[in-house]
């Protein structure tokens, strides 16, 4: 078989009967390479990691695809993603990869393990940028060889999820791939600035706020049903839309209306609180990795430090 390359799909075919395979044509180092595509789906990524080219990548993981003779990767929407009897191989790699770090920090005389390697996390640009930024800041200062990717984004995992090691994510995520916590739940509210309530009045009434412009996502690219507008108010329509939470936070900061915002993004502005005891609605944010990343200690780490960083600033998530 030959090699496949980032735009290929694997030669072998799938897993079906049991069949015998011959340990001596099983390359250890095959098997880290593997397992490194799997904490990321990308082969760009995992190269970097393993400190060679993306081809090497791509050329190796399809010398352990014939020896084992199945498919153990395809390409999803979102990059590589394993195969089931892939994500069984990557399980037994980890010892491997685990055994030569342990060597490694023998030989240069450490104590404790030095994190390296990428880590790519995803979170709602919101509380990506308040809360998963100082944690993974944190990590880093302890960890100078780590490498962390943050991308901000508000929407759903795919049901196979690829492409990241962890995951924040507003509401319950459902699928198999993932192991799954929640971290914390978050309040939003409806504010304006003291501009717009001097021009237009303040509503006294959920009743009231028809007659008021509302500030939102745009609901024909929200991917999060947990943020249907109709949802949480129902018969209104914002009149204002992004699908930026700081977009959205502008423009209510501008006067363009009443924004549906989250209480943690409000504490340093002069916005005001409207209709507290009638509209306070309330969201989960899970923290979720893919079952192949969550033994890596990179990630073991920084899942430790999102759930301190919330743990320490619940009062902002959830204020009085």
């Amino acid at each position: 078989m030959r090699p496949h390359s980032p735009d290929e799909e694997p030669a072998p075919q799938q897993a079906g009967s049991h069949r015998s395979v011959d340990p001596r044509k099983l390359r250890a180092d095959d098997l880290r390479y593997l397992l490194e595509l799997s904490r990321t789906g990308r082969l760009v990524t995992a190269a970097d990691a393993l400190g060679v080219d993306h081809t090497t990548v791509s050329r190796r993981i399809a010398a352990l695809e014939k020896s084992i003779g199945l498919r153990l990767i395809e390409r999803g929407t979102e990059g590589w993603t394993l195969t089931d009897i892939g994500r069984a191989v990557s399980e037994n790699a980890r010892a491997i990869e685990e055994a030569i770090d342990r060597v490694a920090y023998t030989v240069a005389g450490q104590d404790s393990p030095t994190l390296h390697g990428t880590v790519r996390v995803t979170a709602p640009d919101g509380f990506g940028t308040a809360f998963a930024t100082p944690a993974l800041v944190h990590v880093r200062r302890r960890h100078p060889q780590l490498q962390v990717e943050l991308i901000t984004a508000t929407r759903q995992l795919a049901l196979r999820p690829s492409g990241f090691d962890l995951a924040l994510v507003i509401g319950v995520p459902s699928s198999s791939h993932l192991v799954t916590e929640h971290l914390t739940d978050y309040t939003l509210g409806l504010y304006a600035c003291d501009d717009y309530l001097t021009q237009y009045g303040r509503p006294e009434t959920v009743a009231e706020l028809r007659e008021h412009p509302l500030i939102f996502y745009i609901e024909s690219m929200l991917q999060v049903g947990d943020l249907d507008i109709e949802r949480h108010l129902p018969g209104m329509t914002p009149a204002f839309f992004s699908t930026n939470v700081f977009a959205q936070l502008e423009a209510t900061r501008q006067g363009a209306g009443i924004g549906v915002l989250p209480a943690f993004l409000t504490r340093r502005t002069n916005l005001r609180r409207l209709l507290a005891d009638e509209i306070d609605i309330r969201l989960p944010i899970t923290l979720a990795a893919r079952r192949e990343a969550v033994t890596h200690p990179a990630v073991r780490a920084l899942w430790v430090a999102l759930r301190q960083e919330v743990a320490e600033r619940t009062d902002e998530l959830l204020p009085e």
